[in-house]
């Protein structure tokens, strides 16, 4: 240990100690971006990481950039611990943001798409059609392209028309006069999200045998003057905006379903932050697109391919081109019996998903939903998607007469139709359900059953650091606890008279909860590592979670380390704490983990005086999950599961020297290398031949 008690006293609040919390999220897309890179993914995994490349910065602008230009605009920003100003922060992603995007295209058009071409997946350019191709598309054109267009004049009658989010548009210069004499020179012609972006050739038009895509941007530039008979088109370019889409609901309204109602259609038309256009579009035609908008040049976005990259997501039958296929294995206890709740009673079930099946908690619902002796179901639903089994089982349970609880997040971003929609079809089936606590995310993953057990009742709880999302658990990271517990399952059922009543916080035995236990139990724990650490003792804290934002947290740790305590933090996206300061922070190391799953479990360690606490929770150490949300932080007391946790959760990814992105001290991050003699460690690959069936 390296307590640095004679080091001079460092200001924990200066700026310089802390990284800005936007252009941390942007560092870690651009991770994700490297990942294209990587020859280490199969082919198209590489072509997919760079479309959730695309998809993640769609995000950034909506949600992000346009928060900070209202800060700048309304002059309502605050400087974070980092002391930047919305403006600085703005001018920093402008500039890596245009630098990212130019790599981006050219990883895609240099390297990607003619390594496809190889492997015989071809993405033809309107050059490239032979005579066979072309009159299939003209043919396709005309019969599923062409009648749904609307192209829209530009001239007094024919304003430009108010685009919708993200919508694929071209802007098209005209010559010639049309039917009414009018010669304005200019269209727009927005393509309806109803069109695939993507269209798969079919093989009688091909004479290689290959797998063959055309755009549908290409298609419509090939035919664009169909759309105006009797005139030219002399150019076609397209073009997308990208509009502000935080929604704001104002929590004082009677009724927050229909309020969000309204808001999800302004989400479509929010104020305007960036815009994509052809790389070979002439510069008079983006002046004209941006002052349309009311932006400026640095706004703009050449593309030198499909602007809507985050919508080429496609899949050809190539099983080398993509990861191998696994079964996600269940485990031992759940197969030994036949029902899930006498595998309960047996002991804790840990599920470490996508590595172990999330059927155990879907067959948890099943059962209950059938079950006699169940009486009352309870969950919280933060994500489900819109054809859930989840959904369906809690409406099998209330129809056959059980007491369904639900509570359900109307406010969970870009989820908020589906959830919206699932709670509709829940109270049709009979359940209740509840919209948390206003002002509060519910945010926190818990399922709680009551069973009678012979004369009594008996708790049957599943908590998680995931969403109850079947398609996620798939490729998300989590852990899940099944557990009869009496005292868990005590806290869980507080939580939800918590949830759906009213009254003093509840006072939990086990669990810690934000927003009342959670933030000081953290802050408790750190503490007392940092004690131990002074008088000389083993210190240690683990800790794995997607962001760290909060600033008390930060300098605890800050603390911590100057007084000896080993610090490792894993970290996938966000960190504002600079690891490796000297007199500040050398104790501490933050890595992140990108690879073919997304990592999203939350657990942490503390050594405590060698019990070896163990809390897996759905709260990342942030302002707004501590703060602002209810969540859920559980202790793992089985010892067996408590070390599956240490070693598996935490220690494999410790070891990662492949997958790994470790954190310097000036905000940059190098990718690990495995040492010389070392041999190549991935978590994710060794975990999956450790958990899954093959």
């Amino acid at each position: 240990m390296n307590a640095n008690t004679n080091q001079p006293s460092m200001d924990l609040n200066s700026p310089e100690h802390y990284i800005n919390r936007e252009l941390s999220l942007l560092q870690f897309n651009l991770r994700v971006l490297e990942q294209a890179m990587d020859e280490r993914h199969p082919l198209m995994e590489r072509l997919n990481f760079l479309l959730i490349f695309s998809s993640n910065m769609d995000e950034f602008f909506e949600i992000r950039v346009a928060g900070l230009r209202n800060q700048m605009e309304t002059g309502t920003g605050t400087p974070g611990p980092d002391g930047m100003l919305p403006q600085e922060v703005l001018a920093d992603i402008s500039r890596i943001t245009h630098e990212a995007v130019q790599r981006q295209y050219h990883i895609l058009q240099g390297i990607i798409l003619p390594a496809l071409a190889e492997e015989g997946v071809h993405f033809l350019r309107r050059e490239d059609w032979n005579a066979a191709q072309a009159e299939w598309v003209k043919k396709y054109f005309r019969d599923q392209v062409y009648p749904v267009l609307t192209p829209i004049a530009l001239d007094p009658a024919h304003p430009f028309p108010r685009l919708v989010n993200k919508s694929l548009n071209f802007i098209v210069p005209l010559d010639g006069k049309d039917a009414f004499g009018r010669s304005t020179g200019l269209a727009i012609v927005p393509a309806p999200r109803s069109l695939p972006r993507l269209i798969r050739l079919p093989d009688e038009v091909c004479e290689n045998g290959d797998d063959n895509f055309i755009f549908l941007s290409s298609m419509i530039h090939a035919h664009v003057s169909d759309l105006f008979p009797g005139m030219k088109a002399t150019g076609c370019y397209q073009f997308r905006v990208t509009r502000n889409a935080d929604l704001e609901v104002d929590e004082d309204v009677e009724d927050l379903a229909s309020a969000l109602k309204g808001e999800l259609l302004s989400r479509r038309y929010g104020d305007e932050v960036r815009l994509e256009v052809a790389d070979n579009c002439p510069q008079h035609l983006i002046d004209y697109l941006l002052e349309q908008f009311e932006l400026g040049q640095v706004d703009a976005y050449k593309a030198n391919g499909p602007v809507n990259l985050a919508r080429m997501f496609t899949s050809v039958n190539r099983p080398r081109l993509h990861y191998p296929p696994f079964t996600p294995r269940v485990p031992a206890p759940v197969r030994k019996y036949e029902s899930i709740f006498d595998a309960i009673d047996q002991g804790d079930i840990l599920l470490h998903h996508p590595f172990e099946s999330f059927s155990p908690v879907v067959n948890l619902l099943a059962e209950a939903a059938r079950d006699p002796k169940v009486l009352a179901i309870k969950q919280t639903l933060y994500r489900t998607g819109t054809n859930s089994e989840i959904l369906d089982h809690l409406e099998t349970a209330a129809r056959n007469g059980k007491e369904v609880i639900a509570v359900v997040e109307l406010r969970a971003r870009f989820d908020e139709e589906s959830n919206i929609e699932g709670a509709r079809r829940l109270q049709e089936a009979g359940a209740i359900v509840v919209y948390g606590v206003v002002g509060y995310k519910t945010h926190s993953k818990m399922l709680l059953v009551l069973r009678r057990d012979g004369d009594g009742m008996k708790r049957y709880a599943h908590l998680g650091t995931g969403n109850y999302h079947t398609k996620t658990t798939k490729f998300y990271t989590d852990y899940g606890l099944l557990t009869a517990e009496p005292g868990i399952c005590q806290d869980v059922h507080k939580i939800f008279q918590e949830l759906t009543g009213m009254g003093k916080a509840a006072r939990l035995k086990q669990l810690k909860h934000a927003p009342f236990t959670l933030h000081p139990s953290l802050m408790e724990w750190i503490e007392f590592e940092t004690e131990q650490a002074r008088a000389g003792k083993p210190a240690r804290i683990i800790a794995k979670f997607n962001s760290l934002t909060e600033e008390r947290i930060m300098q605890a740790l800050y603390r911590a380390s100057q007084a000896g305590v080993e610090i490792d933090l894993i970290v996938r996206g966000i960190c504002c704490l600079r690891p490796g300061i000297p007199g500040l922070s050398e104790n501490i190391r933050v890595r992140s983990i990108i690879g073919r799953f997304l990592e999203h479990t939350r657990i942490y360690h503390f050594h405590h005086a060698g019990e070896d606490l163990v809390y897996c929770a759905s709260a990342d150490w942030m302002d707004r999950n501590l703060f602002n949300r209810v969540e859920t932080c559980f202790p793992v007391n089985d010892p067996k599961l408590k070390k599956q946790i240490l070693e598996e959760g935490l220690h494999f990814y410790l070891r990662d020297n492949t997958q790994a992105w470790l954190l310097s001290a000036d905000g940059s991050y190098q990718r690990a290398e495995p040492a010389a003699g070392e041999e190549p460690f991935l978590a994710q690959q060794a975990l999956l031949e450790a958990l899954s069936n093959g």
